[in-house]
């Protein structure tokens, strides 16, 4: 058992390539017996691509002209490629669309597996977070669907590698991040909390900050306290000056509804009248956000979310207690920390859609943060029995 658990065990990376390949071919193998899934969404994706394939896939005259798709802008990337597909499989895209899907989600399993190794996680314990990864509701629902999310979730993983290897090598690479954050950009318009933590991580990252796990969690859960307050403050404000602003004003009258998440009025509370309310509630959904729970659910889908729920936590507070002895490990875990509540506060303040899909970009990140609190667990256990 020590050989396995060692870094030099000879059969760890071949485990590793066992249980990632395993891995994405129960993911897979659930997701074709399915078939694909259109939503309302794709058909306006397919509308788009429609316009762009008559237009010659001249982006200039498709975003001057009057297409059927608003915002179009910031969803470039898989309007162009749904229309590639369509010029080269016809009616069979959607087909060959969720096949791109699923090679994304081996891409993203081998880009997680990746970054963990960079920064020294052994394989044993990535291949037993591959098994946990099966078990993921998110992975097991979204890539049939013919929507960007696939994409969007392989962007922001192949992002996080990126800043994960500036981290071990203590400069980032800017032109890849560049490159992957203009993609980024015009793949989804909650690319944005992306780019935010991004920018933020590195401008951090210029000061000698302290890489105590007790000090960084306290940092992440003051601004997790402070930004309910803050979009508060702008609710007021933007309500005040800015109604007349039709998007906006989409948001002031969800906040008024007192909606947590859309489309789901069990998870509403009563209409803010004060400040305070209205902090309350962008409080509750930063906590909803990240506990999607709804009576509908089958008790399997409950289950499993509170399973992947409760290693996170469980994660985090390993790293809290028995972290700080490498600051690799350290602060990759505060970027992806600062990652996820750069997006849970986005869309606190913006909107939480009916089937939490838009926590689904971020939950290979936090995933990671379970083998790296496995490896400091590990590691701790080694030098409490040396100094027995």
């Amino acid at each position: 058992m020590k050989e396995i658990f060692s870094t030099q065990w000879k059969y760890g990376r071949k485990l590793l390539y066992l249980s990632v390949l395993l891995t994405f071919s129960i993911i897979a193998y659930y997701h074709v017996s399915i078939g694909y899934v259109m939503s309302p969404d794709s058909s306006t994706y397919s509308s788009a691509a429609d316009d762009l394939i008559k237009l010659d896939f001249n982006l200039y005259n498709y975003f001057v002209q009057n297409t059927s798709f608003s915002s179009s802008y910031f969803y470039t990337t898989p309007v162009i490629v749904i229309a590639l597909l369509k010029v080269f499989f016809g009616s069979g895209w959607q087909y060959a669309f969720l096949a791109l899907n699923l090679v994304l989600v081996l891409f993203s399993l081998v880009i997680f597996s990746k970054s963990l190794l960079i920064i020294g996680v052994r394989p044993i314990i990535i291949s037993i977070t591959m098994a946990v990864l099966v078990l993921s509701v998110d992975l097991l629902v979204w890539p049939r669907y013919m929507l960007s999310d696939m994409i969007f979730i392989f962007l922001v993983i192949l992002a996080t590698q990126i800043m994960i290897k500036g981290i071990v090598k203590g400069k980032f690479h800017y032109m890849s991040l560049i490159s992957i954050m203009a993609i980024t950009l015009i793949s989804r318009p909650p690319s944005v909390p992306i780019l935010f933590a991004i920018i933020s991580f590195i401008t951090i990252s210029r000061f000698q900050i302290p890489t105590k796990p007790k000090l960084l969690l306290l940092f992440i859960l003051a601004l997790f306290v402070v930004s309910p307050f803050i979009f508060a403050y702008l609710y007021h404000f933007n309500q005040a000056n800015l109604s007349d602003n039709t998007q906006l004003a989409h948001y002031l009258r969800m906040v008024d509804l007192g909606m947590i998440i859309h489309d789901r009025p069990e998870t509403w509370v009563s209409s803010p009248s004060s400040f305070s309310d209205v902090a309350y509630l962008y409080f509750i959904r930063m906590i909803t956000f990240f506990t999607p729970y709804a009576a509908p659910f089958s008790s399997i889908h409950i289950i499993l979310n509170s399973l992947q729920t409760v290693i996170i936590l469980l994660s985090i507070t390993i790293w809290t207690f028995l972290g700080g002895n490498i600051k690799l490990l350290d602060k990759t875990v505060l970027f992806i920390l600062l990652l996820s509540f750069s997006v849970a506060a986005f869309h606190a303040f913006t909107l939480i859609d009916y089937d939490w899909r838009y926590r689904f970009p971020i939950i290979l990140p936090l995933m990671m943060i379970f083998p790296i609190s496995m490896e400091i667990l590990f590691r701790w256990n080694i030098r409490r029995s040396r100094a027995l």
